[in-house]
């Protein structure tokens, strides 16, 4: 979709500028003026339905992902989702993946206002579960979002995507950095999350 629309940024510049809302990714990379209101939401439908046609093929949960979700539900630790994506995004995945009854709560780019770093997502995920901030994890891929979880009080388990251990280095809230969910068990983090200060 960037090069679609010509940006001025390419490969790892682009790259760091793509987190949050689809409208602000779109004010950073090309400035608030460049499109209006309602170019930016066409752009981000289209861009969302490019996501969706080129992603389905190649849709399944990360290695570990599975059992580590079940696991939680069986020990009835709640589990939320909290992102900056689309709504359409999100029961996309969930529906092919058949794991949305594995959440209690979903909260997607249209429930908040501010996008990570601010806390709102995670905040608001913790209020839909009834839980204190400061007894939840956050499951991150993004220094953007785990900065979110540290705004928000909430410790962090950093998975091991798009960026390297290092781009982690200055967060004090992450307990754990792992490449997949083979290395986590639920019963142990629940214990972190409750037992930590």
């Amino acid at each position: 979709m960037m090069a679609e629309l010509g940006s001025p940024l390419k490969g790892p510049e682009l790259f760091k500028e793509l987190y949050g809302k689809n409208t602000e990714v779109l004010d950073r990379i090309f400035g608030p003026e460049r499109f209006s209101d309602t170019q930016k939401q066409n752009i981000s439908r289209r861009k969302d339905a490019y996501f969706r046609e080129f992603y389905a093929p190649h849709l399944r949960l990360m290695k570990g992902l599975n059992h580590f979700l079940s696991g939680s539900h069986e020990q009835n630790i709640l589990l939320a989702i909290g992102t900056a994506g689309l709504v359409e995004n999100i029961d996309f995945a969930l529906g092919a993946l058949k794991i949305r009854n594995l959440f209690s709560a979903i909260v997607t780019e249209a429930d908040v206002q501010n996008s990570k770093p601010d806390p709102e997502t995670f905040l608001r995920a913790a209020e839909a579960l009834g839980v204190d901030p400061s007894q939840a994890i956050v499951f991150e891929d993004v220094p953007k979002g785990v900065e979110a979880a540290a705004n928000a009080g909430m410790k962090a388990v950093v998975i091991l995507t798009s960026h390297k251990a290092s781009d982690f280095s200055r967060y004090k809230n992450v307990i754990k950095i792992v490449k997949d969910y083979t290395e986590l068990r639920p019963e142990a983090l629940f214990q972190v999350a409750v037992n930590t200060p």
